[in-house]
């Protein structure tokens, strides 16, 4: 049987309570029910994120492989949609599923990330070319951004009354207006959801593929956030002055990604008034809420 890494394990039961310490507990037993299932080995040691944890695995017949198997959630449900979607074409080939589990037999790629790419403007249009192929017409029953633009506006408007109003009514304005105008009427292409610089990795079959997507219906401007708001640019976040350069970097990104860079402003902004929320109403790392605020403001 495989073991399962004491780290994942604690964070699984603290973040998860009673469901998620069975869910561990039977972990073991799964993996080996999919590693005989799918013909199997595993090669290496168990690997983990936040939802799930990651086995390297041979097989007679694939190249190499890895088994994952993700915790039980809703925003797990349409990952293998949309890798199926894609079908290997920007991200990692889908080999066989089981959704009852959350498991996935998948191509194995290389564990170098896009943090490696020092130049800020390679790494922007590697992300924006990758963005631009995953932008498919997206399949049958996965969840709209549209639906949730509603839900989205009450939440910034309540969090901000409840924390005393730390954006300044300009801002929260302007998320508002966005949400109104364009949150309606999207476009019905897949949308990978968690861009950033982790979920796309180096590849021999591709310079670059895509893991761990979301999965949503809706406008690819939506990935502009994780894109912009990431560790690389950590210390131009906390700039007074970071318009100029964000606008710059987020055209970089939209110019590779052939997107309207005013819908990428605009729903860049409303996703930093959102994560600044979301940040207070849940605990997040102090700097990146502010770093977040100075966001939204530049864009506004």
């Amino acid at each position: 049987m495989i073991e399962i890494p004491e780290a994942f394990a604690r964070m699984k039961s603290a973040n998860e309570g009673e469901r998620g310490r069975a869910w561990i507990t039977a972990l073991p037993g799964l993996v080996d029910e999919l590693l005989h299932r799918w013909s199997c080995t595993p090669t290496g040691s168990v690997m983990h994120g936040q939802v799930g944890i990651v086995i390297p695995v041979r097989h007679r017949e694939l190249p190499s492989a890895v088994i994952k198997v993700s915790f039980p959630h809703p925003g797990n449900v349409h990952e293998p949609d949309s890798y199926a979607t894609w079908n290997g074409q920007g991200a990692v080939r889908l080999y066989a599923r089981d959704d009852d589990n959350f498991a996935m037999l998948l191509e194995r790629a290389s564990q170098r990330t896009l943090v490696t790419i020092t130049d800020p403007e390679e790494a922007l249009t590697i992300q924006g070319r990758l963005s631009h192929r995953l932008a498919v017409a997206a399949p049958p029953g996965l969840p709209k951004l549209s639906d949730r633009v509603d839900d989205w506006e009450r939440e910034i408007l309540s969090t901000a009354a409840a924390f005393g109003h730390p954006l300044p009514r300009k801002v929260l304005n302007a998320a508002v207006a966005t949400l109104r105008e364009l949150g309606p009427d999207q476009p019905d292409f897949l949308v990978h959801g968690d861009l950033h610089d982790a979920n796309i990795v180096a590849s021999d079959r591709e310079p670059w593929l895509a893991i761990d997507p979301k999965s949503f219906v809706g406008d690819p401007a939506h990935d502009a956030l994780n894109v912009i708001r990431s560790p690389r640019f950590e210390n131009l976040l906390r700039s007074s002055n970071m318009r100029p350069t964000v606008l710059g970097f987020l055209d970089i990104f939209c110019d590779a990604a052939r997107i309207d860079s005013e819908r990428v402003r605009r729903w860049t902004q409303v996703g930093a008034v959102r994560e600044a929320m979301w940040g207070r109403r849940h605990g997040g790392p102090e700097w990146l809420i502010h770093a977040t605020d100075h966001l939204a403001r530049a864009l506004t």
